[in-house]
């Protein structure tokens, strides 16, 4: 498939900005869809997610920026070029986790019930986002020979070799997660933090095998940037899961 989607006054849109919008979008509709479960006010998604959203990209992009800064100080009107690609998920994950905090703070919600809130309609539109990547032709995978092997046009950076398609490991992946973090936050009731928690023990390992089929640099002792931070976000959902099981459940859900 072809990475633009259509032309708007004779400007491409590319897929990868389309399906970045749509996941902001169908995020923000589970957490309106929760809302009244939880408590909290029509349109509470809408608003959580307008800050999610702006932070999320401004920290993704400042990350990608910074990574490759020679290539982006070449071309600075390339900065902003986010609807083709170039966002880092951790950095906008660590800047949306701190926008999470504020609005916690200004709403005056628990910040661990409003961060189980929020990380539910996370891996939802990282699904869609990592389709963006595919159709994109971005964050792919080493050459193999492996039947789910992929392969890109010729004039692609891959040379129109078989490669791991790692997008969509990580779509059906993200979406496999969606299902588990509704099913636990609405069945099981439990306490602040810990669906939080379990989102950090669940996705930053798979991201962490993953990042092996990647061809990324490896600076960090034989690991990349984002397998050490996915060991880092990992033992801080460990601490998490226990701190939280200390406690008893302030999370009310109806069905």
């Amino acid at each position: 498939m072809h990475p633009i989607a259509f032309e708007l006054f004779g400007r491409p849109i590319y897929w990868f900005g389309v399906l970045m919008a749509l996941g902001f979008l169908a995020a923000i509709m589970v957490w309106n869809w929760l809302a009244p479960r939880t408590g909290r006010p029509a349109g509470y998604g809408s608003e959580l997610g307008f800050w999610i959203m702006i932070s999320g990209v401004v920290g993704a992009r400042l990350a990608e920026v910074v990574t490759n800064w020679p290539h982006y100080a070449a071309q600075p009107l390339e900065i902003i070029r986010v609807d083709r690609g170039g966002l880092v998920y951790y950095g906008g994950f660590i800047l949306a986790c701190l926008a999470v905090i504020v609005f916690a703070r200004r709403h005056r919600d628990p910040l661990w019930a409003l961060a189980d809130y929020a990380v539910i309609g996370l891996p939802l539109g990282h699904a869609l986002g990592r389709l963006g990547c595919f159709i994109n032709g971005c964050c792919y995978g080493l050459h193999t020979s492996s039947p789910l092997a992929v392969c890109f046009p010729a004039t692609h950076e891959s040379h129109g070799a078989p490669v791991h398609p790692t997008q969509l490991y990580e779509a059906s992946y993200n979406l496999l997660l969606f299902g588990v973090l509704l099913a636990f936050y609405l069945r099981r009731r439990p306490p602040a933090g810990r669906v939080f928690a379990l989102y950090l023990l669940v996705y930053p390992p798979f991201r962490f095998l993953i990042e092996f089929l990647r061809e990324e640099p490896r600076d960090w002792a034989g690991l990349t940037v984002g397998q050490v931070t996915s060991l880092l976000l990992l033992l801080i959902g460990a601490a998490l899961w226990w701190w939280s099981g200390q406690k008893k459940s302030d999370v009310k859900c109806k069905m």
